[in-house]
């Protein structure tokens, strides 16, 4: 018992910083039922309908001329989970007029309009998300050109008041210059939610029936495209000229995915207007309206508007981030209005693959190895997912199986059976897809590989939607891997001598990412305590052991550059056995990522730590056309760099090819190093980056500086190696 409490002692200080780098909270609170169509209810959705029926004739509005500011951008979202921040790949800012005239007519026109791409991509837009909607919607919703929704009955529209249920759920005070205003909010779902019908909250003035705010979901029945996943919009008014509810701000997001490939990227789509400058009673003639309502002024006008600073100086905050906390809130009411299968795509089978190198990788013990999976949807939530791979070289077939049942809010589980490989370390130090090649070409293989034949169950859970919890145990079979390949040139090192052993493993798991912290920082966390317990005459060997390891990474804009430091630490300790940790289980640092300068995985022992600090700078750039997809920016980004690596406990230590590989995919040069306790110490770093296209791709030099050699290196952006 003294040595667990040895070992809790220990690993203690971990999840303190765990916690302090989280900023974790929990927010306790349940709602009651809400009692539907009561007369208040009722009552109050009439008054609403009636008054919205009546347009604003009855206040004596005749016309009016209003100016509308607003973005339109497209976000993709990538990696397992999308727990990834959002990208934004294109962003359109746009100036319109605004036009109406009783009863019902209405234009607008665009007199400005710019954009700006910041990758590669020929995106076109329906016309009416440079639009705002007007009168609080019409009688039957359409989004998209009605590619979206079409025809779904308005809840405030005679034909909506028997379609759908209304409860009075909350009431609150807004504030004006001319007076303060009680606005009472309706919770609103459809009587059958197997149809296209909308689910949400209208906020309405109860002495007037105006509308205030519309917050509104769909049901998935109302998607006519099949690969959208969630359509939400948000409607404000405001008292104009203390008279008149008019526009004042909207907002619409869009997200989509694939129909046919399960594949961890997605596409968001954010409009977001604010609507000003009312003028009232002009007279506008009645030719105005004819035509399209939504047209844009002749391209010598929009070219000539005048734009202050850039795209991204006013873009709204919200945009980048990875969940706006206004859609959540509404999304899980929806949910909890009509629950998850009204909400959910229609369940199919699917070719799944949480990467591209899922169906094409090559390594030095399979050689080029094919693979597949597929995916089905049992029930929202619910799904089963299968997947495998052939390597050509050491003629076996890997791969694995699992169910799982993840709800959109709650606990998760999944179970699970594989007989694969597992890469040892805690970091990646390189893209598959780029080790891929490597390896084939040139013999450099950035992975250390064991077999690992296992099953087991874990359970997850989002307390904050970018924060993931996993608890995870395993049943398994670890063996070591030969060598089987032969690359195009040079030659591979051999695998990891791990001892076989069965084992159990237990793991927690905290997940946080990058996202807004504090002191105007960007924090990205990913933590994890595990034990390994030997079963039978593995413990001969080996005993069981506690790990811990912690990544993060911070960022921050100060001027026109960003500051980005990354921390790598890993601690093992033999809970009964001192030093006698399996290979497996080593710190390993050491190549591109954690150890530049130095050969991969060099450095392994029982505690380690490679801390990073760089500064990424624009700089100006040639652009290259691309066509249709647009052009690289006319800037780059300059990004020298420090590094250090820290080892304790060396067990072994890497040594260099046998044949030097290429400099751009980087063993480098020089030769091996004496293995064994001396190797503890420090080892620093000095290096340049280079992102380019986009800051698609990275090229590196770096100088180890204690018995370290040159570096080169080329990869993609470490944000997408999840996907590749």
């Amino acid at each position: 018992m003294s040595r667990w409490f040895a070992v809790v002692r220990r690993f203690g200080r971990w999840w303190l910083a765990v916690a302090l780098l989280s900023g974790v909270r929990a927010a306790h609170g349940q709602a009651g039922e809400p009692k539907w169509n009561t007369p208040q209810a009722l009552t109050l959705v009439q008054l609403a309908t009636h008054r919205r029926a009546q347009q604003l004739a009855d206040t004596g509005l005749v016309d009016y001329q209003a100016l509308a500011h607003g973005y339109v951008t497209f976000l993709a979202q990538v990696g397992v989970g999308f727990l990834e921040v959002p990208k934004i790949i294109k962003s359109d800012e746009l100036m319109a007029e605004i036009y109406w005239h009783a009863p019902n007519q209405s234009k607008q026109r665009i007199i400005g309009h710019r954009d700006t791409l910041l990758l590669p991509a020929d995106i076109q837009y329906y016309r009416d998300r440079f639009g705002i909607f007007q009168n609080n919607l019409p009688d039957l919703i359409r989004t998209g050109d009605g590619q979206d929704i079409r025809d779904v009955p308005h809840p405030l529209s005679p034909a909506g008041l028997l379609l759908y249920d209304y409860a009075v759920t909350d009431s609150l005070i807004i504030r004006t210059v001319e007076r303060d205003i009680h606005v009472v909010e309706v919770t609103v779902r459809p009587k059958d939610d197997t149809k296209p019908r909308v689910i949400g909250a209208l906020y309405i003035d109860p002495l007037e029936g105006q509308v205030v705010r519309m917050a509104l979901t769909f049901t998935h029945a109302a998607f006519l495209d099949r690969r959208l996943d969630d359509v939400t919009v948000v409607l404000e008014n405001r008292l104009v000229a203390g008279r008149f509810w008019l526009p004042s701000h909207q907002e619409i997001d869009v997200t989509r995915t694939g129909t046919w490939l399960d594949f961890p990227v997605r596409g968001i789509i954010k409009g977001r207007w604010e609507i000003g400058d009312y003028k009232f009673d002009l007279t506008l003639p009645r030719t105005l309206f004819g035509g399209p309502e939504i047209v844009q002024a002749p391209a010598a006008e929009i070219a000539a508007y005048k734009w202050t600073g850039s795209i991204f100086d006013s873009l709204p905050p919200d945009v980048g981030q990875p969940v706006d906390a206004d859609f959540s809130h509404i999304e899980e009411q929806a949910r909890a209005l009509v629950g998850a299968y009204a909400m959910a795509r229609t369940q199919r089978l699917v070719v799944s693959a949480p990467s591209l190198s899922q169906f094409a990788r090559v390594d030095r013990v399979e050689g080029l190895a094919p693979g597949f999976g597929l995916g089905q949807g049992l029930a929202p939530g619910l799904k089963v997912m299968a997947q495998g791979r052939f390597g050509l070289d050491d003629h076996a077939v890997k791969g694995g199986g699992s169910i799982q049942w993840q709800p959109p809010s709650g606990l998760g589980v999944r179970l699970f059976a594989q007989e694969d490989f597992r890469d040892a370390g805690d970091e990646a130090e390189r893209s598959t897809i780029v080790n891929s090649f490597a390896a084939q070409e040139f013999g450099s293989d950035d992975s250390d590989p064991y077999d690992v034949r296992a099953y087991g169950a874990a359970l997850s859970a989002r307390p904050t939607p970018t924060l993931l919890l996993t608890a995870e145990g395993t049943r398994e079979r670890d063996q070591p891997l030969l060598v089987h390949s032969t690359p195009a040139s040079g030659a591979y090192e051999s695998t990891l001598a791990i001892e076989p052993m069965d084992a159990i493993r237990l793991s927690f798991r905290v997940e946080r990412t990058q996202a807004p912290w504090i002191a105007g920082t960007d924090m990205a966390l990913t933590s994890e305590v595990r034990t390994l317990m030997p079963r039978g005459s593995a413990r001969d060997v080996v005993g069981p052991d506690v790990r811990a390891s912690l990544q993060f990474a911070l960022s921050r804009e100060i001027g026109g550059s960003r500051i980005v430091w990354r921390s790598s630490a890993a601690d093992v300790f033999a809970v009964d056995r001192p030093g006698a940790i399996p290979l497996q289980e080593s710190v390993m640092l050491g190549g591109p990522v954690t150890g530049p300068g130095y050969e991969y995985h060099e450095f392994a022992g029982s505690a380690g730590l490679s801390e990073r600090l760089e500064i990424e700078e624009p700089i100006p750039f040639l652009p290259i056309p691309l066509g249709r997809f647009g052009r690289t920016p006319a800037t780059a980004t300059l990004a020298p760099f420090v590094s250090i690596v820290g080892i304790r406990g060396t067990q072994f230590c890497g040594g260099p090819n046998p044949t030097p590989s290429p400099v751009m995919f980087g063993r480098g040069f020089g030769t091996g190093t004496l293995c064994g306790a001396e190797r503890d110490g420090w080892y620093p770093t000095l290096g340049l980056g280079l992102l380019g296209f986009f800051d698609l791709v990275r090229f590196d030099v770096a100088r180890g500086l204690s018995a370290g050699r040159w570096t080169f290196g080329i990869d993609v952006a470490r944000a997408y190696w999840g996907i590749l």
